[in-house]
């Protein structure tokens, strides 16, 4: 199975379906992201926070996928914002991945109250710089958060990891990103399973012979974003891999459209991290 991947603003690509391994423990996430990568996933999505990124490197050292075929991205935590603690923290991410470089690093959140985000992503511009990170980009961010980057450091980030499904479409700030050239990833993309039993998605998954986690996802796929489902369950892994053989009309789009709510199931950045 060949996923498509997204050209990001730096002339990297992206998978546009990957594996998710938030809340997953280090050793269960050997087998998760093996398993992943036997189904044909090449995204891998961890985070020094997960604390499984030893797990996740394991996999990808025992896996037979060649290195250059897998896209790794970890992210840079709350406590490690500024230069020189960013600069530590992707050293120590590094090492317990055992990999060389990454894929993409992230600021995972912008803790705005800190007023730190700027001389933490002038770090990600230096290990980008040195060949350590491919790509560089941030999570959580909202459109005052981004313009302060465009407004004092030299590179535009090439993804915004949010939360984004359904319920929380984030128009407005995909509409920021497509206008600046930034890639937009949904982090808890099926609201945490909370819409696997919402009865219009139930309605679009008879249509389609489909489950609905896998018309959530090709709703996802269909707006543009990048997606990263988190399963450790061998059958779920490989079933939401399993959607690129259909397509959502207008009319099943415009149903799902109507399921927007603003409801979060994670924090608000505007309020997280202190």
């Amino acid at each position: 199975m060949s996923i498509p991947h997204i050209p990001l603003n730096d002339a990297t690509t992206i998978p546009q379906l990957g594996l998710g391994v938030w809340q997953v423990p280090d050793d269960v996430a050997t087998s998760a992201v093996l398993t992943a990568l036997e189904a044909g996933y090449r995204g891998i999505d961890t985070a020094a926070a997960y604390n499984n990124e030893s797990g996740t490197g394991k996999a990808i050292a025992e896996s037979s996928v060649p290195r250059d075929e897998i896209h790794v991205t970890t992210k840079v935590w709350n406590t490690d914002h500024g230069y020189d603690s960013a600069l530590r923290a992707f050293d120590a991410s590094l090492s317990r991945l055992g990999l060389d470089y990454v894929d993409l690093y992230l600021i995972h959140w912008p803790v705005a109250g800190r007023d730190a985000y700027v001389d933490t992503w002038r770090a990600l511009e230096k290990i980008k710089a040195d060949g350590r990170a491919r790509s560089i980009g941030v999570s959580n961010f909202h459109i005052p958060h981004l313009r302060r980057l465009f407004d004092e450091t030299d590179i535009i980030p090439s993804v915004n990891q949010i939360e984004l499904h359904p319920n929380l479409p984030q128009d407005e700030l995909r509409a920021f990103h497509a206008e600046h050239g930034i890639a937009t990833e949904a982090w808890s993309p099926l609201a945490s399973g909370e819409l696997l039993g919402d009865a219009t998605i139930g309605e679009l998954a008879g249509k389609h012979g489909k489950s609905a986690a896998q018309v959530i996802l090709r709703w996802h796929l269909q707006l543009g974003n990048i997606v990263i489902p988190k399963s450790v369950t061998p059958e779920r892994i490989r079933a939401n891999i399993d959607v690129f053989d259909f397509e959502l009309d207008q009319a099943d789009l415009d149903a799902l459209a109507g399921l927007a709510t603003g409801r979060r199931t994670g924090p608000h950045p505007d309020q997280f991290g202190g």
